[in-house]
């Protein structure tokens, strides 16, 4: 006999997964990831229970449930209590989702809710001094196509503090570079955008940018960074930005080692974001200009604020710049290839 409940809540998998979550809440490749990969440990953590696809059911998402789930990563997978945390937010998400859908199923969603987030220890935010993203800054060859591209990428990055999906979702039509108060438009997590005002040497570097990869006049349509393999209507992948980043940093290291060779792009935003307060700006300013939604997660900077203020250079209105011209195998009929998460 058919499981109706199975079959409704594969497409509800799916449907978060492949239209909701990429449409309506980021656009973050990591953070799709995540959700992904917490939906298919689910799934994992479900069928070592001994539960089957035919036994697919709400039943599986209620709190008992997942609070075992948490147990599980803990002890068998060794997860640390962080990505305990992150995995569990993601199935909130999840259940808020449905529940969105279905009222009666808002009790999953509510039930998860009271489950009590594991205790981590704060770390430290390791941002990037200003000797270290001037020098990548520096990297990049700007007599090249792609030399271009990172250039005014990592600008953007480090003068809007914007997050990595955020600056690779610009469109066109959000820059707004001609006016008196030039800005571009973000749209952050939650499809919440915000307006951040850019200094006339990133104006500079954008506008050039866009004439020599774009042309005259550029569709408005377009990404700002697209994919040379899909054009311009395919924005750039984030693993693919990552790669040229660590490949800047290997350079730049040896120039100035503060450069970490580890480097990722979120260091940037954590480097803006220390910096404008080490500038003067407060924390609520600050929190705004994240587009944080809880002033807890901005105080986090404020480690990280007091590091090289001796000897801390321009900002990047006068710095020296260059000229512009595991695998998961799942048997058949597993609850996790039902809901299409096989990997």
């Amino acid at each position: 006999m058919k499981n109706n409940d199975a079959v409704k809540f594969s497409r509800y998998i799916s449907d978060f997964l492949y239209d909701h979550a990429p449409s309506r809440l980021t656009h973050s490749d990591c953070t799709l990831k995540s959700y992904k990969d917490a939906l298919t440990l689910y799934m994992l953590f479900l069928e070592e229970g001994g539960f089957t696809a035919s036994g697919f059911s709400k039943g599986c998402f209620e709190k008992q449930y997942i609070e075992s789930f948490i147990l599980w990563l803990k002890e068998k997978r060794d997860c640390s209590p962080g990505t305990c945390n992150v995995r569990l937010g993601s199935i909130r998400v999840f259940l808020k989702f449905i529940g969105d859908r279905d009222v009666s199923l808002l009790y999953l969603y509510q039930g998860a809710k009271t489950i009590g987030l594991q205790k981590c220890a704060r770390k430290k935010v390791n941002g990037l001094t200003r000797n270290a993203v001037t020098e990548m800054l520096s990297s990049p060859d700007s007599a090249t196509k792609t030399g271009k591209r990172d250039l005014v990428l990592m600008i953007l990055l480090y003068a809007t503090a914007a997050r990595l999906g955020e600056v690779l979702s610009i469109k066109i039509n959000q820059l707004h570079i001609n006016g008196k108060k030039p800005s571009v438009t973000i749209v952050g997590k939650g499809e919440k955008t915000r307006t951040l005002y850019l200094l006339p040497r990133a104006v500079s570097h954008i506008k050039k940018y866009v004439i020599e990869v774009h042309g005259e006049p550029a569709d408005p349509e377009a990404y700002l960074f697209y994919s040379r393999v899909g054009g311009k209507y395919t924005r750039l992948t984030e693993p693919a930005i990552d790669k040229r980043l660590k490949k800047y940093a290997e350079e730049a290291h040896k120039k100035c080692t503060d450069v970490p060779l580890g480097i990722h792009a979120h260091q940037f935003r954590h480097a803006k974001a220390s910096h404008w307060i080490e500038d003067g700006l407060n924390v609520l300013q600050v929190s705004f200009l994240l587009g944080h939604a809880q002033l807890e997660t901005t105080m986090v900077y404020l480690d990280i604020t007091t590091e090289e203020k001796a000897k801390a250079l321009a900002t990047l209105e006068n710095e020296n710049d260059k000229k512009v011209s595991k695998k998961w195998k799942d048997p058949d009929g597993s609850i996790t290839s039902f809901c299409g998460l096989k990997r």
